[in-house]
């Protein structure tokens, strides 16, 4: 039995990969193989096009499945960089907190990895001009209430320096402290409201 393929079903592949990826809500592993593939196709596919002047229904077809390759991976890297984005502000805008994640750094491709480092250069570029009124990586679903907070440490996360002195959060502890100080930590996970 022979194993007969058709000019796009590498895309179509892909995509569903994406789909799968989006329904299950989790980001998959970056399929590096199969998007060489579909490269490896759209070269044969534009060699096969180059010098051909005719205009024939062939002609068509592979003109039409270039097309359709190149906005499949479009869409591809367009659903993990938007992944990768969510992630990103999930975390409070704290890019160590992603990276140090073994599972998530091993679903990563290095250009995922440069995308999120550059990308958190930016963001704190942007915030450097006004950090001191606002905070764009803190959270928006839940406003706050109150200027202080009682917090739970749930995992060490050594001494902070906030605006009325320093503070070593131990595992345990509970600390009454301003938002805007540890707003951040919250988001990462070291500490809880109560």
């Amino acid at each position: 039995m022979t194993d007969t393929r058709q000019f796009g079903d590498l895309a179509t592949q892909l995509i569903a990969e994406s789909r799968r990826s989006t329904l299950t809500d989790t980001l998959l592993k970056y399929n590096d193989n199969l998007v060489r593939s579909i490269i490896r196709e759209q070269r044969d596919l534009e060699k096969m096009t180059e010098n051909n002047q005719n205009v024939t229904p062939a002609m068509l077809i592979y003109q039409t499945t270039i097309v359709r390759n190149k906005r499949c991976l479009l869409a591809y890297h367009k659903h993990r960089m938007d992944r990768l984005r969510d992630m990103y502000w999930t975390a409070g805008g704290a890019l160590p907190h992603i990276l140090s994640n073994q599972d998530i750094r091993s679903k990563l491709s290095p250009h995922e990895v440069d995308f999120l480092r550059q990308y958190s250069t930016s963001v704190m570029d942007y915030r450097a001009g006004f950090s001191n009124e606002l905070d764009i990586t803190a959270s928006i679903t839940h406003p706050p209430k109150d200027l202080h907070v009682l917090v739970h440490v749930i995992r060490d996360c050594g001494i902070i320096q906030t605006e009325l002195g320093t503070i070593d959060f131990q595992k345990g502890q509970r600390f009454m402290v301003r938002r805007a100080d540890i707003e951040h930590l919250i988001v990462q996970g070291y500490l809880e409201e109560v």
